[in-house]
């Protein structure tokens, strides 16, 4: 049976890189971002995808696009995400409620219409793309992207308890240091490169073809039994506290 996926976030960074691996594997991939020139033009080198402009955080507008879709995805990755950076006591209240949006209540409103169509064909899978901000890390001055990354982890947990009686399996992936995307700007400096590889130890910065064939995994039958997990892809940074530390 041919197998299809929705890709929210697909016209850069992390989004677009699972948009490849998708079409490789044989999906037919629906490219949804609100960038609708660059999405038509990522379109056009993506075989056998369609580019679908989408407001993820309006109901109307992701309707739309499931209709435009014209069939019941096989798999739904929720990766949309911006950042407003700024300390939060100087953060502007409709920055703050922009990230929480797109980050949190867009995944839940695009994984709501999703799994309403995978719930009347008994089967489905989504993954949310969230952060290791989302954890018990939050980066300072990133304004409500932790709040809004841990909302997602709790989301995709709720997720997988009420619809996996339904046949979707749910997982979140948290990426760590990826020169990708939004995070990409950091890397361009040297010296900031190296002061974070050298916080990682397998002392390298990921990349978006790391996450991908992560979640590549997630959507295959060989990860069948797993279900309600954040899977952390972060080259070991977050267990790395003390080994930072060092001892004299």
């Amino acid at each position: 049976m041919a197998k299809s996926i929705l890709i929210t976030g697909a016209s850069g960074g992390i989004g677009s890189e699972i948009a490849i691996q998708a079409s490789q594997k044989g999906y037919k991939v629906g490219l949804l971002d609100l960038n609708k020139e660059v999405l038509e033009e990522f379109e056009s080198k993506i075989p056998n995808s369609v580019a679908l402009p989408t407001d993820v955080t309006d109901e109307k507008s992701v309707a739309e696009t499931l209709k435009k879709f014209g069939e019941t995805p096989s798999a739904l990755v929720n990766c949309a995400g911006i950042v407003r950076f700024g300390s939060l006591l100087e953060q502007e209240i409709k920055d703050f409620k922009d990230v929480i949006e797109v980050n949190l209540l867009g995944s839940f409103i695009v994984g709501c219409a999703v799994a309403k169509l995978m719930k009347e064909k008994g089967e489905g899978n989504i993954v949310n793309i969230s952060s290791i901000s989302g954890g018990k890390h939050p980066a300072i001055h990133s304004g409500a992207y932790a709040a809004a990354k841990a909302g997602l982890v709790m989301l995709s947990e709720q997720m997988s308890l009420e619809w996996g009686k339904l046949g979707i399996r749910v997982n979140a992936v948290s990426p760590g240091f990826i020169d990708a995307g939004m995070s990409a700007p950091h890397y361009r400096d040297d010296s900031e490169r190296k002061k974070r590889e050298a916080m990682v130890p397998m002392q390298r910065i990921g990349t978006a073809n790391d996450i991908a064939k992560v979640v590549m995994f997630l959507l295959s039958d060989d990860s069948s039994y797993v279900h309600g997990e954040n899977i952390l892809v972060d080259g070991g940074v977050m267990n790395s506290v003390l080994a930072n530390i060092g001892r004299s």
